[in-house]
């Protein structure tokens, strides 16, 4: 595994790269949280790899400190996390996962089918992905923030999944209702809320760390790719 390096007019970043054995699938960008592209991000795209695909995570803090990896273990991990996420520009940053994208449709090997995952931080930008960018489709987890972008839902034209954590504290009950009730009138979208679990369900090691609800996520997710980017 080795990172590629991207370049868009405002510079060049880095997008950790995860090859699979056997090409010929499609390829999935994989969206960080706040932590950067660390030892959680790296394994996650390893897993994906070994499911078939090509993925590339993109080092979308690298405007602020190119290379960032840090852990949920620590507060002044945390502090820094959080910094980030403030000082973060979001539409640079769709704008990194869309240059990404594209690298992604030129892989060797892959059949040209693009997917996004994201988690946190990357599970909104993967609903923004679906909304401004050409991917094929995405999957976001416990996104924070969607619910101030539903007036993009109508742009949505690719399938579209988005898991959502019960006890989630960043997003509350009426954040949830309103990411519902709108993504149901859009025909490719389906929002699975997964209940008494709270944002992070699914990262291993975590302090939410769920066991059900992320192998109920995951085989969701799993299937949802392999449907829409195998042969």
């Amino acid at each position: 595994m080795a990172d590629l390096t991207l370049t868009t007019d405002a510079g060049s970043f880095t997008a950790y790269h995860a090859a699979p054995a056997t090409p010929g699938a499609g390829a999935i960008v994989l969206i960080q949280e706040i932590f950067g592209v660390n030892a959680v991000m790296r394994a996650l795209a390893d897993d994906y790899a070994a499911q078939g695909y090509h993925v590339l995570c993109p080092d979308l803090f690298w405007r602020q400190q190119p290379g960032a990896q840090l852990t949920d273990q620590s507060e002044a991990d945390w502090q820094q996390a959080f910094g980030f996420y403030k000082g973060f520009d979001e539409g640079a940053g769709v704008a990194d996962v869309a240059v990404t994208i594209a690298a992604a449709r030129a892989l060797a090997g892959s059949n040209g089918r693009v997917g996004a995952v994201g988690y946190c931080l990357g599970g909104k930008l993967a609903y923004l992905a679906a909304t401004r960018t050409d991917v094929d489709c995405a999957v976001g987890y416990y996104g924070v923030g969607i619910e101030a972008a539903l007036d993009e839902a109508e742009k949505i034209t690719k399938p579209l999944l988005l898991h959502i954590a019960g006890q989630d504290g960043y997003c509350p009950p009426a954040a949830q209702t309103a990411i519902a009730d709108r993504l149901r009138t859009v025909g490719p979208a389906t929002v699975c809320i997964h209940g008494g679990v709270d944002h992070a369900f699914a990262r291993v090691g975590g302090q939410h760390w769920n066991e059900a609800a992320a192998v109920a996520a995951n085989s969701m997710t799993k299937q949802f790719f392999a449907r829409l980017l195998k042969d």
